[in-house]
Order: C-alpha cells, then sequence, then structure tokens
C-alpha cells in the first residue's frame, strides 16, 4: 500500500508534504504504539509490529498521525484515503478563516461631535468584520505643543468601542501622531475538559 500512494515531494505544497512527512508502516520504530481503527474506534495500546500485522490483515496501512504522544498514536487506514480526507480538511480550514486587514481611522485633535461618531461608526464596522482598527490622532502646526493634553481624544475614541474593541496596542507617540490600535474582543468559548485522540 506505501508505494502506491508515495508522491514526488518536490514541487507539492507544504500541505501535500508535511501529510507525505507522515511515519506509515514499516517507517514506524516505536515498540509501541496505541491504536485506532479504519472507523476511529480505540483498539488499545499494542506492540508496533501487532499493529502492523493488524494493518496489512485489513489491507490497510499503519500511519502515525499523533508521534508526540505517548506512546505515539497510528491509525489503521488507507494511507491515499487519509492524505486526501486531510487535504480536503485543510481546504475547508483556510477557507473559514478570515484575513485581518488593519483599516485606518485619522482623527485631529479638535475633531467636533459628529465627526467623531462619524469616525465612531466606521471604526465600529471594521471591527465587526474582525478587522482590525488603527486610530491616527495627527498634530498639524501649534497642535504639536498640545499632544500631551489631547491625548484624551484616543481613550474617549476607545472608551466609545469599549463594548465592542479592546486596545491591542496602547497610544504611542509616532513623528507627528499619536497611534493606537484597536481589535475586536473575542467571544469566550467554554473550556473543553476533556481532549480527544486524533482521528
Amino acid at each position: 500500500m506505501q508505494a502506491a500512494y508515495f508522491n514526488v515531494y518536490l514541487g507539492l505544497s507544504p500541505e501535500v508534504r508535511s501529510i507525505n512527512n507522515l511515519f506509515i508502516n514499516e517507517q514506524i520504530r516505536d515498540k509501541e504504539v496505541r491504536v485506532i481503527g479504519e472507523a476511529g474506534n480505540q483498539i488499545g495500546v499494542m506492540s508496533t509490529r501487532e499493529a502492523l500485522a493488524m494493518a496489512q490483515e485489513a489491507g490497510l496501512d499503519l500511519i502515525k498521525i499523533a508521534p508526540t504522544a505517548n506512546p505515539p498514536v497510528c491509525k489503521i487506514a488507507d494511507y491515499g484515503k487519509y492524505q486526501y480526507e486531510q487535504l480536503r480538511k485543510e481546504k475547508e480550514a483556510r477557507k473559514k478563516q478570515h484575513q485581518v486587514d488593519i483599516k485606518e481611522i485619522r482623527i485631529s485633535p479638535n475633531i467636533d461631535t459628529n465627526d467623531v461618531n462619524t469616525k465612531i461608526n466606521a471604526a465600529r464596522k471594521f471591527l465587526a468584520k474582525g478587522d482590525k482598527v488603527k486610530v491616527t490622532l495627527r498634530f498639524r502646526g501649534r497642535e504639536m505643543a498640545h499632544m500631551n493634553t489631547t491625548k484624551h481624544v484616543l481613550d474617549d475614541f476607545a472608551e466609545a468601542l469599549s463594548d465592542v474593541a479592546v486596545i491591542e496596542k496602547p497610544a504611542k507617540v509616532e513623528g507627528r501622531s499619536i497611534i493606537m490600535f484597536l481589535t475586536a474582543k473575542k467571544e469566550e468559548k467554554p473550556s473543553k475538559n476533556n481532549k480527544d485522540v486524533p482521528q
């Protein structure tokens, strides 16, 4: 089974290469392994020789899927089908990933209430899409003398968005500007106490 599914390593994508780097069959040198059946059922811990014999008897491969576990976890499966399934899962995971962009909002020390509300609403929309917001407080001419006393403009901006955002990078002076980064609040997920064995 092993030879039938080896691909040429060079020229393959990183995802394919990582799957091809899995140890299978006679490549597995551990004395004993924890074995998972083709259907995902737990078979138990046994010697690698026994596990390999079981896989060969079923006309399948023994694939080491969790090499750092103690003992390592191996799955009895068709190596070619396993490759295909793993690549399909990785492609689906990448589709669900959102590319985070940084959107800049520029404000001035003397910005009026209506304008600042418009900027806040724009930032809120960016954050709702999962983007980060770079808020730039820009100074011109004599305004430079009041940089320290007008930092509160950024504080007020962050406070207005505190229900949906947190400060990722605090306000920092950069040239003629003070810059602050906001990122969307993460939803709290229930903790998982039980860790499943890889399938």
